[in-house]
């Protein structure tokens, strides 16, 4: 069971990271990225790139691809996104669509289409806790993961930057009356978007495989995570990735490891139908 669950959190934890970028995105512009996993994994490509032709220690390629991943974020918003900004939201979803196949084929014919093994940052033996088996690099996964989740939270609550991004997240127009430069912080969000779903990439990429098609499964999910925990919310699309990957592996160990994903995608629509802003979601009322 105790394995069972922290193999829920691993996976869970990157669900959160992948959500939340898709939330943050969400709750300044009301639009969903639809893009954001093949954004992660062109980074994903990007960081292997570093470390197997270049040779560049593991932490240094993280952070070159993390810069790499904002200067892609900024370039999207400014170039697809920011021209579409009179047109109605559906276009920029529709173009984030379109996204999903440019940096699919692009990244296909400049890495290649074959699967590869990215590397691992720990090669060592797995160790024993509690009677469970964890692998090093799953546990920086979490760690890493909490590590971002505190960073974010710190920077919601305690920064100016922060506090502007979450006025404008919850009324823009008041935003704008404050003296906010709403057009910069939609910049930002896409920045800070792109790059959570880098580290996201390069998390999974290890302990799966990297292909132009690793982020499929995984951006699906992490979608249905935000809507889980609740797309009005920054707490929210956390939580659901957590209770959504641990539910999804005991679900996979206990009854059908067959219908684990089945069971993933079920439990959003019965979500939807009880509780439709999510667990951890408000509410708002229009007054008319």
């Amino acid at each position: 069971m105790l394995q069972v669950i922290i193999s829920g959190l691993i996976t869970g934890s990157l669900y959160s990271l992948a959500a939340l970028g898709l939330v943050i995105i969400f709750k300044t512009s009301d639009i969903v990225n639809f893009s954001q996993g093949e954004m992660a994994m062109f980074n994903t490509f990007i960081a292997f790139t570093l470390l197997t032709s270049f040779g560049m220690p593991y932490f240094l390629a993280m952070l070159l691809t993390m810069i790499f991943a904002a200067v892609m974020g900024l370039v999207i918003h400014r170039v697809v996104i920011k021209p579409l900004q009179g047109a109605p939201l559906v276009s920029s979803m529709i173009a984030t669509l379109g996204l999903i196949m440019i940096l699919n084929g692009v990244a296909g014919n400049i890495f290649g289409f074959e699967t590869k093994q990215f590397p691992k940052m720990f090669n060592g033996k797995n160790f024993e806790f509690a009677g469970v088996s964890i692998d090093p690099n799953s546990l920086l996964t979490i760690v890493v993961t909490l590590v971002i989740m505190v960073a974010l939270f710190y920077f919601f609550k305690y920064t100016m930057t922060g506090l502007a991004l979450r006025a404008a997240s919850q009324n823009v127009e008041a935003a704008k009356l404050m003296g906010i430069s709403v057009n910069k912080i939609v910049t930002l969000t896409w920045v800070l978007s792109a790059i959570l779903s880098s580290v996201a990439g390069m998390l999974i990429a290890p302990t799966t495989f990297l292909d132009i098609n690793m982020m499929a499964d995984i951006h699906l999910k992490s979608f249905s995570a935000a809507v889980l925990g609740g797309f009005n919310t920054f707490f929210g699309p956390v939580a659901g990735g957590f209770i959504l990957g641990i539910t999804e592996n005991l679900f996979g160990k206990y009854i059908s490891l067959a219908w684990k994903t089945v069971f993933a995608f079920g439990l959003i629509i019965v979500m939807l139908v009880i509780r439709p802003n999510g667990l951890f979601g408000k509410a708002y009322r229009k007054k008319v």
